[in-house]
């Protein structure tokens, strides 16, 4: 079997896709602007945490001690090596149940697939890359939904626990919180130059290394340290700059970053500069436009901001006494985890990137 005269065992998944991973989520405004126009049912009471503020997951109460943690998350290919693309999937859908505070207990599969195309051994790849994922996440692997699609798209719907009054959300963040990133950015450049043949994934090792690693930070804090967190969100399509920025106004505050201190992997800029962008660079440039201060900062750091990542790293808002021991707690797995900046009154900006 071939695919546009390449062998099964020549095709690069990301040449099968117009748009790979995170980057080919509807961009944010327009998003709003679709759901703005949907009439949805009354909450239920026990519902404590819904998609009106953007947040990563919702939350039901169960009971005084459990609350479900639900999401979902799929996209097309953002590698070229199946099982790769399968743990990177499986990764990024995962990362919205610990970016609620909460575990993940099951997954289901949400698959589409060309099988006129693609030989079954890839997605056969596919499911076992999630699958070992879900296993190091200590969740199971039940079940899913597929269909024969022109393009290849995997994701997984997750459902997770979390004590009712433990949840980490958007909407928390406290004027004089510390602003802690875990992971390095620029997924987005980084595979776009991967899409376009001028890097291998050996060239983005760190990034696929990255997209790969579980953010299940609140595995590794104290209880101490849990509480501390008073908001978080997970960095993935809307770019640093989209995240952060609903994170401030679902918090009613504004957000002070501080560009020089953003981790980032070892090509990005290099990519950044040689023109290796996406749709969502812009759509994620405009969606925040109006919100947010970015003239002290050169074009290349602009566009790094609004990089559209891929299973990227939690942005943490905590106590400043805190901050430190934290980060410290992060960095044997998180090896870029670090402050990034602060929390501040409620400003003309929701965010301002400054160049100290």
């Amino acid at each position: 079997m071939v695919y546009n005269g390449l062998s099964m065992n020549d095709i690069a998944l990301t040449q099968t896709v117009q748009r790979g991973g995170c980057a080919a989520k509807l961009a944010a405004h327009e998003l709003r602007d679709i759901l703005s126009r949907v009439r949805f049912p009354a909450p239920h009471d026990a519902l404590l945490v819904d998609g009106r503020l953007f947040d990563d997951a919702a939350i039901y109460k169960v009971t005084d001690e459990i609350a479900l943690v639900q999401t979902l998350d799929f996209f097309t290919p953002i590698v070229d090596t199946p099982k790769i693309f399968g743990a990177i999937a499986a990764t990024n859908a995962l990362s919205d149940v610990y970016a609620m505070g909460g575990r993940p207990q099951t997954a289901m599969a949400i698959l589409a697939a060309p099988l006129a195309t693609l030989d079954k051994s890839i997605i056969v790849d596919v499911l076992q890359g999630a699958s070992d994922t879900i296993g190091r996440a200590g969740a199971t692997f039940v079940g899913g939904h597929s269909i024969d699609d022109d393009t290849l798209k995997f994701g997984l719907s997750v459902t997770g626990f979390v004590h009712p009054e433990k949840i980490w959300s958007n909407a928390g963040a406290r004027v004089g919180d510390v602003l802690i990133l875990t992971k390095p950015l620029g997924t987005g450049t980084c595979t776009a130059a991967l899409k376009r043949r001028e890097a291998t994934e050996q060239d983005i090792a760190d990034a696929i290394e990255s997209m790969m690693l579980l953010n299940n930070v609140c595995d590794l804090l104290s209880q101490e340290q849990v509480e501390a967190v008073h908001a978080a969100t997970d960095v993935t399509g809307f770019g640093l700059s989209g995240h952060a920025q609903q994170l401030a106004q679902a918090s009613g505050v504004s957000l002070s970053i501080e560009v020089s201190k953003l981790p980032m992997f070892t090509n990005a800029l290099t990519y950044i500069n040689a023109g290796f962008l996406t749709k969502a660079h812009v759509s994620n440039a405009s969606y925040t436009k109006a919100a947010c201060f970015d003239t002290a900062i050169d074009q290349s750091m602009r566009s790094l901001i609004h990089d559209p990542q891929t299973s990227g790293g939690l942005l943490l808002s905590v106590s400043p006494h805190m901050a430190d021991d934290i980060v410290q707690t992060l960095r044997p797995r998180y090896a870029a985890a670090c402050v990034i900046g602060e929390v501040t009154e409620l400003g003309r900006h929701s965010v301002s990137y400054e160049k100290l």
